[in-house]
């Protein structure tokens, strides 16, 4: 029955809540908060929103916050074109909103995304350069996202509601070290409407050479919402983790 998923799907957000609260009172995980708007103008263009807020512990020293936004282009089923640009604001460490700041940054990117389907499973690879006018200078940045999602349902009455992903991003630049980041997702999303999906997830980074947003292990809360023309149905989102 669909109320029981959705108890059980509130049993699993206070489950991993606790989670959170117990890595904070080690100072272990952060949390990465993401509010993403996006409006389907036709089947081939869209256009987005997004705000994120970023803390170093649990709900506590706040260091990071971004907003962007953008177009995307889906001239086939298989790809989609984008193109965004955004504010990216880091603070110090130590706590809320710290100055002076360790980088304010405009940043704009071009973004390639591939995707294929192997059975129920979606796979996606991302392809994006980033344009940085930083607080130290201009920088170009280059990174690579796979990721799987996997849809599924709690009964066999309900619907394909829930769905499973994982990605792993890969941050290169063109100096030397080349390297500079890992990062590691694994998330379930709730599609609570036709227009509005909930995401909670684990992150995990590793930086070897940054000048941006800091932080190891984040607990990601994502509220996502996606409209179209009155009168039509609201496209399905292939997207792994959407605009993270």
């Amino acid at each position: 029955m669909r109320w029981v998923s959705r108890v059980n799907l509130i049993v699993l957000l206070f489950l991993c809540l606790w989670l959170g609260k117990v890595g904070a009172q080690q100072n272990l995980i952060g949390t990465w908060n993401i509010f993403n708007l996006k409006y389907a103008h036709n089947n081939k263009f869209s256009f987005f929103g997004e705000a994120q807020l970023r803390s170093l512990k649990f709900y506590s020293n706040y260091h990071y916050y971004e907003y962007k936004g953008g177009f995307n282009f889906k001239p086939g089923n298989s790809y989609q074109l984008t193109l965004g640009l955004g504010s990216y604001q880091t603070y110090r460490e130590g706590g809320n909103f710290l100055k002076p700041k360790n980088n304010n940054e405009f940043r704009l990117w071009p973004q390639l995304v591939l995707f294929q389907s192997l059975f129920d499973l979606k796979i996606e690879q991302r392809y994006r350069m980033e344009m940085r006018w930083t607080s130290t200078g201009y920088r170009n940045r280059f990174r690579y996202r796979v990721g799987a999602s996997y849809p599924f349902r709690i009964s066999n009455n309900a619907s394909k509601d829930f769905q499973a992903s994982f990605s792993n991003e890969l941050f290169f630049t063109n100096n030397e070290p080349y390297f500079e980041r890992n990062r590691f997702q694994v998330g379930l999303s709730y599609k609570v409407t036709n227009a509005t999906t909930l995401q909670i997830g684990y992150l995990h980074q590793f930086d070897y050479r940054i000048n941006d947003e800091i932080g190891r292990d984040f607990m990601v809360l994502g509220y996502f919402i996606e409209l179209s023309k009155k009168g039509k149905k609201v496209p399905n989102s292939e997207s792994v983790f959407k605009e993270n």
